[in-house]
């Protein structure tokens, strides 16, 4: 092979090379800018990221920052227009008001709730008669009107009639009824604490008819039937602890028509029936245990079971003092577990057992019992 040859090959050879060498310089270039160019763009997409989720997080906070002081300022507003020396209709402004929020926000509707219910524990000024003044009388129905309005948000809260209360604390405790018709109906009290302990039951209608006592701890402890018409007509006690020791029955006209006990426990140990009527027409106690330990039946007391199944409960009269009430079984429907006595032999003078002549009425039917209570509004 010639010299030129060979010289032309190896001039060929060394630019193939070269261009080799260039190419996969370039080659090389551009996947190292590629690689800075990724590692550049996946830097600047974290960067902004970062700089997105402290946006939105400041934003966040920002915004329930603004809600937590909206709400505040409503809370505020709402309370102020409930005070005492507001006219019944800004009053009435305030209870809705309040119950909104209570509706808006979850975190605080216990609070919201414990201040309508508080509403309803002031002192109260009784009704001033007919011969009191123009203004005082209209002072009082307006002051009567706000406080039945919040008995009927509450309530509307517990029936499922607006967006649901159930299971918060509800403290009624010392409360007045006086008058009107009051409606706890169709109530469910299934969850929390509910304290009608010391409530004074003195006037007009009261309704617990249908009320549903599933889970709650519900309390009348030391409550006072004293006048008017309450009535538990159809309630059912199937759960939970339900408290009426120490109540006092001296002149209302108590109702648990069809009232059924099939679980949990319902208490009348230590209650006194000096007065009034007390009528358990056609309940059915199936379950559960219902107690009358202790419990005192005075003169005028008048305590009656006419058409009541005992089925099941452990209904227990252990310990009651019988001073003169009437106490009537006489005309139960089903006596398959008898309550709980601790005499022997005759019962004591006023209480009648199955078998006995009927002391309810001449007709043998319960007094009352063919005139529930209205629902009321």
């Amino acid at each position: 092979m010639s010299p030129e040859l060979v010289a032309a090959i190896i001039a060929a050879s060394v630019s193939v090379l070269t261009l080799i060498g260039s190419v996969a310089a370039q080659i090389y270039g551009i996947r190292k800018t590629s690689r800075d160019t990724e590692k550049t763009l996946k830097e600047q997409r974290e960067q902004l990221d970062k700089t997105l989720r402290e946006q939105s997080k400041q934003l966040d906070r920002t915004l329930a920052e603004q809600r937590a002081r909206t709400l505040n300022e409503r809370f505020a507003t709402a309370a102020d227009k409930l005070g005492s020396d507001k006219p019944p209709a800004v009053r009435l402004a305030g209870v809705y008001a309040m119950a909104g929020l209570a509706d808006d926000w979850e975190e605080n509707r216990q609070t919201c709730v414990d201040v309508l219910c508080a509403y309803l524990r002031l002192p109260y000024e009784r009704d001033p008669g007919d011969d009191a003044p123009a203004a005082e009388r209209l002072a009082f129905r307006g002051s009567r009107e706000v406080r039945h309005t919040v008995i009927r948000v509450i309530t509307a809260h517990l029936r499922g009639d607006a967006l649901s209360w159930q299971g918060l604390n509800f403290d009624f405790s010392g409360v007045v009824f006086d008058g009107g018709q009051v409606s706890f109906s169709g109530v469910s009290f299934s969850g929390g604490r509910v304290s009608f302990s010391g409530v004074n039951f003195s006037g007009g209608q009261v309704s617990f008819e249908e009320a549903k006592f599933s889970g709650s701890q519900v309390n009348f402890n030391g409550a006072k039937f004293s006048g008017g018409q309450v009535s538990f007509g159809v309630a059912e006690f199937s759960g939970g602890q339900v408290d009426f020791r120490g109540a006092e029955f001296s002149g209302s006209q108590v109702k648990f028509f069809g009232a059924t006990y099939s679980s949990g426990q319902v208490w009348f140990e230590d209650a006194n029936f000096s007065g009034g009527q007390v009528n358990f027409y056609g309940a059915e106690f199936s379950g559960g245990q219902v107690s009358f330990r202790e419990a005192a039946f005075f003169p005028g007391g008048r305590v009656t079971f006419g058409d009541a199944e005992f089925s099941g409960s452990q209904v227990s009269f252990e310990g009651a003092e019988f001073l003169g009430g009437t106490l009537d079984f006489s005309q139960t429907a089903d006596w398959a577990r008898q309550p709980e006595f601790d005499w022997d032999g005759t019962p004591p003078s006023g209480v009648k057992l199955p078998g006995q002549p009927d002391v309810t009425s001449p007709e043998g039917t319960p007094p009352g019992a063919d005139s529930p209570l209205p629902a009321g509004p």
